[in-house]
């Protein structure tokens, strides 16, 4: 039994540990966002179009999916330390780049460097939630994670487009560039992969012995063969891909073009919709853990983010305010993916987290990587063919149909292994 102060020490231990990553995780949402805020400039600088916009934003998600599996194998191996100092310094070298880039080619290349080093934040902290925490806390944890990192993406929304007016994109760049490397000398003196590391007694059963640990490459295959798993890969490619479609590039031109609204004020209305996400994720997490029923929640909030998508679907002519109230209330329902972590987890064994919850979260950035670029096609060939207005709600259909798909997917989900 612990005495007062081992008990003591080991709350601030982890306090430290929880915060570092939390904050890698923040810096990853600033940089997924932060294109959605510089669009215009992003599209004049390089002389781009739609096209050739939502391929260089998407840069970041595909590296960023391709690595997913991987990484989550590496989180059950090598551990969080290691992953969050070598991401981080990945991370920054690609923020300098893409900062100081001549030409969309080189940017996208700094944009891939930034993604492969990014792509460690969250699975870096869902193993460190299901080492460090009790079981019963994960999905809380997964809520005030994505509140964190959602505030992230709303200091990436109004305020960084107020802030390049003044300022060039570059040197916010750069600025972050010089946070990643900070993160990186604090996850390399501060992380560590398990209680035992720092003498403390390990938080679960499982995780005292390494006896009975299976080949990562068997892990994989369980993970993969388990038919609990996909539901929750469904569930988080609809509702994160849309999601991140959405709020991290192209709402800003779609309130531009259908409503005519200033790029500030554009840019508001994605700040208000990934608020709600924050406030919406802890909220789901929490309610998730109170219930014990991860399913009908679930359920809940897939049907309420698909029905939310059909104001745009029909082209609905809000007051400015009132639209500011839907993209809030849109970001309040849209974070099932929270959940889909929590039960992917619970469906598999304890000790493949990291594979599994990597296997969901594969699905929300193969869902952005589609959709950013399909629909910046979908938009010049509308401008090619003068139907413009056509064009957008062909996209706002596209979008509801993911996310309609999610809410289907939801009802096959099943409870605890």
């Amino acid at each position: 039994m612990q005495t007062p102060s081992t008990a003591a020490a080991f709350r601030r231990a982890r306090a430290v540990i929880f915060g570092i990553v939390v904050a890698s995780f923040v810096l990853s949402f600033v940089h997924r966002t932060a294109p959605a805020a510089i669009a215009g400039e992003l599209t004049r600088d390089f002389a781009i179009n739609s096209t050739v916009l939502g391929t260089l934003a998407a840069t970041y998600f595909y590296v960023y999916t391709v690595l997913q599996i991987p990484v989550g194998v590496l989180a059950d191996t090598l551990g969080p330390r290691w992953l969050l100092t070598g991401g981080s310094l990945v991370a920054a070298a690609g923020s300098f780049v893409f900062a100081l880039a001549p030409t969309w080619e080189v940017a996208a290349a700094g944009r891939t460097l930034v993604g492969i080093g990014v792509s460690v934040a969250f699975l870096a902290i869902l193993k460190v939630s299901a080492v460090w925490f009790a079981a019963n806390r994960f999905a809380t944890l997964n809520g005030v994670t994505l509140f964190a990192g959602n505030m992230g993406a709303v200091l990436a929304g109004a305020p960084l487009a107020w802030l390049v007016t003044w300022s060039s994109w570059r040197t916010v760049f750069v600025g972050l560039a010089v946070m990643s490397l900070l993160i990186g000398v604090a996850s390399f003196l501060l992380v560590r992969d398990r209680p035992e590391d720092l003498g403390f007694a390990p938080i679960h059963a499982h995780a005292a012995s390494n006896a009975t640990r299976i080949p990562w490459m068997r892990a994989l295959r369980d993970v993969l063969r388990n038919p609990a798993t996909w539901p929750c890969f469904v569930v988080n490619l609809g509702t994160g891909g849309s999601f991140l479609a959405w709020a991290g590039l192209w709402a800003v031109p779609y309130l531009q073009d259908v409503y005519g609204v200033s790029r500030v004020v554009a840019a508001q209305h994605t700040s208000l919709f990934v608020l709600g996400v924050a406030v919406g994720s802890l909220l789901v997490g929490v309610i998730s853990d109170h219930t014990g029923n991860r399913r009908s929640v679930m359920i809940v909030y897939t049907a309420l983010y698909a029905a939310s998508w059909l104001p745009w679907l029909v082209d609905a002519r809000f007051p400015l305010w009132a639209s500011h109230a839907w993209f809030l209330l849109m970001g309040l329902v849209s974070p099932a993916f929270v959940l889909g972590w929590t039960v992917v987890k619970e469906v598999n064994r304890p000790e493949n987290s990291g594979i599994a919850t990597s296997i969901a979260n594969v699905g929300i950035f193969i869902g952005t990587g589609i959709l950013q670029p399909l629909i910046g096609w979908l938009l010049d060939r509308g401008r090619a063919e003068n139907a413009l207005a056509s064009a957008w709600t062909t996209v706002t259909a596209l979008l509801f149909a993911f996310a309609l798909c999610a809410a289907i997917a939801a009802f096959c989900v099943r409870g605890r292994r």
